[in-house]
C-alpha cells in the first residue's frame, strides 16, 4: 500500500484571494511559512519517503521547508503546475468580469471545458497532470508527499472520487491543507479532504514503515 498525502502550498503576499493568479509564480507571505513548517512538523514522524512538487516558487519553497525537516528528495514537475488563466492571470477577479464580461460567464457555464484567452480549462489541466500521478501511486513508497495547487488538487480529487470536474469548487482547499489518498491494489481511496495538520495523529517513528493516519482522521471524504 502507498499513502500519499497531497498537500496544498502555504499562503501568498497581498490579494492573491481577489485575483487571478493561476501559474503567476508568487512566494510564500510569512503565514504560508509558518503553514509549511506546520505540515513539515505535521509530517515528521509518517515515514515520508519522498516529496514532489509543482515547479512554481510557492509550492518549490513549501517542498523545500518539509524536506529541511523530513531529509528526504524533492523533485519538481511542470505538469504538477496550477491551471494556467492566460490573459487573466493577475488580474482582479472583478476586473475580468467587467471587461470580459461573456466569457466571464461563458466560464462559469461550462468550468471544466472554458478556456480563458490563451489558458487552459479545468479538464486540460487534470489532463496533463495525470499521467505523473500514475506515476507517483505507483512509485514504490510506503508514504511520499506531493505540494500541488488548489485547482490542481481539486481536480486531482474529483477524478478520484468519481465527482464531474464542474463540482471541483465544492471541494475545499484552504491554504496548507492536506488530503489522504491510499493506494491499495489500482484503485485509489481518499481518505481525508481539506484537513489540518492538526488532523495527524502522532506516531511513533518506525523504521521502514509508513505509519497510516488515513484511518485516525476525523475529516473523512464521503
Amino acid at each position: 500500500m502507498t499513502t500519499i498525502y497531497l498537500l496544498r502550498h502555504g499562503a501568498l503576499a497581498g490579494d492573491s484571494r481577489e485575483r487571478f493568479v493561476g501559474q503567476i509564480d508568487l512566494p510564500l507571505a510569512p503565514e504560508g511559512i509558518r503553514q509549511a513548517e506546520a505540515l513539515a512538523e505535521a509530517l515528521r514522524n509518517h515515514a515520508i519517503a519522498a516529496l514532489y512538487c509543482s515547479d512554481l516558487q510557492r509550492c518549490r519553497q513549501t517542498a523545500e521547508i518539509i524536506a529541511g525537516a523530513l531529509h528526504v528528495p524533492v523533485t519538481e514537475h511542470s505538469e504538477l503546475r496550477e491551471i494556467s488563466l492566460g490573459d487573466w492571470e493577475g488580474l482582479p477577479r472583478q476586473q475580468v468580469a467587467e471587461r470580459w464580461a461573456d466569457q466571464f460567464a461563458a466560464r462559469g457555464r461550462n468550468i471544466e471545458h472554458y478556456r480563458p484567452p490563451g489558458g487552459e480549462s479545468f479538464a486540460d489541466c487534470l489532463a496533463r497532470a495525470l499521467p505523473i500521478w500514475q506515476d507517483i501511486l505507483h512509485c514504490g513508497h510506503e508514504a511520499v508527499a506531493v505540494i500541488g495547487h488548489a485547482g490542481l488538487n481539486r481536480v486531482l480529487l474529483c477524478h478520484m472520487l468519481g465527482l464531474p470536474i464542474a463540482d471541483l469548487f465544492r471541494i475545499g482547499q484552504d491554504y496548507g491543507c492536506i488530503n489522504i489518498i491510499e493506494r491499495n491494489g489500482d484503485r485509489p481511496s481518499v481518505k481525508l479532504v481539506n484537513g489540518s495538520p492538526s488532523d495527524l495523529v502522532p506516531t511513533e517513528p518506525q523504521s521502514g514503515t509508513a505509519a497510516s493516519a488515513a484511518h485516525d482522521s476525523t475529516k473523512r471524504a464521503a
